[in-house]
């Protein structure tokens, strides 16, 4: 892992976000002269069983934390899929809100990818599986071991926009 303090000159660092009120996945990824290099990464996951204010709190802090500990200068989020239930669209609009704000509250701009340009991005393909992005997450930034889904999704989101580096942010 690499802190904010050890970070050189003309790198560009993305904390990538895949929202889920189970598991929200986080990874930071850091661009320098050299390529990408993974950060930090991890899951947040609330207490099973908890409230929905209790686990969007518990995201929106998870957050905040990594935003301090790593100082990202861009926040990437997935757009919601529209294939899901009803229920889960909503749940995860709020982990989105939540994800959003806390990107907002720590000055960071926010930028938004949906899965389709994730996958294009890390796999090339965009109806890729969830698999083949966490092998290729894992292949592009080097790392020894495969990341666990959700935070091989944020790494992916990360590593979008560190290729699209969309201009506007939401």
């Amino acid at each position: 892992m690499i802190t904010a303090s050890g970070r050189g000159p003309g790198t560009f660092r993305v904390l990538g976000i895949d929202p889920g009120s189970h598991v929200t996945g986080y990874g930071v990824v850091e661009e320098d002269a050299n390529g990408l290099h993974c950060v930090l990464y991890g899951e947040i996951k609330p207490v099973r069983g908890a409230s929905l204010p209790t686990c969007l709190q518990t995201i929106c802090g998870g957050i905040q934390e990594v935003i301090r500990h790593a100082a990202p200068e861009a926040m990437a989020i997935e757009n919601i899929f529209y294939g899901k239930n009803i229920r889960s669209l909503i749940k995860q609009g709020h982990v989105r809100g939540v994800a959003i704000m806390a990107g907002a509250d720590g000055g960071v701009p926010i930028y938004e990818y949906s899965p389709l340009e994730i996958k294009k991005a890390v796999v090339g393909y965009g109806r890729a599986e969830k698999r083949q992005v966490q092998r290729m997450v894992r292949a592009i930034l080097k790392l020894p071991e495969l990341p666990p889904l959700d935070a091989a999704d944020a790494l992916a989101v990360a590593i979008c926009h560190i290729h699209f580096r969309k201009a506007d942010p939401i």
